[in-house]
């Protein structure tokens, strides 16, 4: 029997260790690889271990009738890749922010699905989709991370974000239709 991620923290709290253990092999890649994408690799696994410090001090504080757990660890994820990125002399410190910025800070994001409003042909060669995904704007890449790569809903990633829902909805949009253009300047 699969436990929920409330019932984890629950048991956590009263006492059984292993539930964290559970609770945080769930995150761990996707922590890993969200980090990996928005701060780079050279400081992603510094970033996740620096997340899970972070949940395991706070998790007594937790409210699940706030926000569920998936998206309360992203938000730490996303505040804390910030601070990273903040250390760094060279990254704008409002990068996430920045629609306008054309710093690219992800590796990759590998997508086995066909993004919707996009027809990539089967034989898309990954450097390209990752050329392209590089060069878009990191606000659109964080969107398109958090919906595609890691399940999330509108709602969830305009908590993680601190936006409206319909701002998400619009960058969202905005960056498949950066996809497509870029896609098509390739191509041509």
């Amino acid at each position: 029997m699969e436990y929920s991620d409330h019932d984890l923290i629950v048991s956590y709290l009263a006492g059984d260790e292993e539930s964290l253990k559970v609770l945080f092999g769930r995150y761990t890649n996707d922590i890993y690889n969200y980090a990996r994408r928005m701060g780079g690799l050279d400081d992603a696994s510094d970033i996740t271990s620096e997340v899970f410090i972070k949940v395991w001090k706070n998790l007594k504080n937790f409210n699940v009738k706030k926000a569920g757990f998936k998206t309360w660890i992203f938000m730490i994820a996303r505040r804390t890749i910030i601070d990273y990125l903040r250390k760094r002399k060279n990254v704008p410190l409002s990068y996430l922010d920045n629609e306008e910025s054309g710093t690219s800070y992800a590796d990759s994001i590998p997508d086995d699905r066909t993004l919707p409003d996009i027809t990539f042909d089967k034989e898309i060669d990954i450097k390209t989709l990752n050329k392209i995904l590089e060069s878009i704007s990191p606000p659109h890449r964080e969107v398109l991370t958090l919906y595609y790569q890691e399940d999330m809903t509108f709602d969830e990633i305009g908590k993680v974000l601190d936006k409206s829902i319909n701002t998400v909805k619009s960058q969202h949009r905005r960056a498949l239709i950066s996809l497509r253009e870029k896609y098509q300047d390739l191509s041509k």
